[in-house]
């Protein structure tokens, strides 16, 4: 059965699953990686494992992964008495990965849904091996980072509506407006991040930031997925911030469908790419104080949101 991660709304968001989203793979994963070529024999396996301490290891061919070769294939293949077989006739071919660009909410997920140890890292062009990913790596990337992070972070503990105090005016409000190219995996999640940055710099509540980070992290890989581009536009006001995600995409036909967690209409090239979860619209929901969804089959969708910057709201 697929699993899928959901936040609770009534969690205290908190700066690892703000990280979550804001690292990539390649932030955390262990480079060097210990490898085997396809045409070695299980004897020879055994001193890798042995000297490396290791309990399995990617099979490369000219740097590209084509399998991976555990301790269980080797322990079947010594009690079969098959030491002398290739590694490529034992080899699993078909092998999970996940590429260096995902953010590390993706591994999550996966180390979630299949329940395997590690996974091999690669290049989203040509496939080719630049590392391996553990459970353990995730933990000591994000504990670092909250090292390197924490002092800058605490320092910002103000409300967010002192950005308002010296402007004498009727109504103020700040806008942000970005631009979101449709099926650019490669830059997609830089408006969210660019979005959480700026927060900092205002001063808005760290909390305040990680919902506003992840709802907006998860409407740009909406418009990123599903359309051929589409635009957010952020208003900050003195008691709230409006995230709205506009897209001239192929629409939602049920939107309360749609808001089930792990429902998707991605298709599977795009699931392969590690997106589309199904996760997208009911994290929004979950970050968020007020959501509000307006949407026509082959004309677009309008997405808005308000998180509230005080209790009082």
């Amino acid at each position: 059965m697929k699993k899928t991660v959901k936040l609770d709304k009534d969690t205290k968001y908190t700066k690892i699953q703000e990280l979550t989203y804001e690292l990539k793979v390649s932030n955390v994963m262990t480079n060097k990686v210990v490898t085997v070529t396809p045409g070695k024999t299980i004897y020879e396996l055994r001193e890798l494992f042995r000297t490396n301490r290791i309990s399995g290891t990617p099979v490369v061919d000219k740097g590209k992964l084509i399998g991976i070769i555990s301790i269980e294939d080797f322990i079947k293949c010594l009690a079969q008495g098959e030491m002398h077989t290739l590694i490529s006739e034992k080899m699993t071919k078909r092998v999970k990965t996940l590429y260096a660009d995902e953010p590390i909410i993706h591994a999550v997920r996966k180390f979630d849904q299949y329940g395997i140890g590690r996974f091999p890292v690669i290049e989203r062009e040509g496939g080719k091996l630049v590392g391996i990913i553990t459970k353990g790596d995730i933990i000591k990337g994000l504990l670092k980072k909250l090292e390197i992070e924490y002092h800058q972070e605490e320092i910002h503990r103000y409300r967010a509506s002192h950005i308002f105090e010296d402007i004498i005016a009727d109504s103020t409000s700040l806008i942000l407006k970005y631009n979101i190219v449709g099926k650019d995996f490669n830059k997609a999640g830089e408006c969210a991040s660019g979005l959480k940055k700026t927060f900092y710099r205002l001063g808005i509540q760290p909390d305040i930031v990680r919902r506003a980070a992840i709802a907006t992290y998860e409407a740009e890989m909406n418009i990123v997925v599903f359309t051929e581009g589409g635009r957010l536009t952020v208003s900050v006001e003195p008691q709230q911030i409006k995230i709205e995600a506009d897209d001239s995409g192929p629409g939602i036909p049920d939107i309360k469908q749609a808001m089930q967690p792990g429902f998707s209409t991605a298709s599977e090239w795009v699931r392969e790419l590690g997106f589309g979860a199904g996760m997208g619209l009911p994290n929004i929901k979950n970050c968020t104080d007020k959501i509000n969804i307006e949407s026509k089959v082959g004309k677009g969708t309008h997405l808005e949101t308000i998180i509230y910057l005080n209790n009082n709201a």
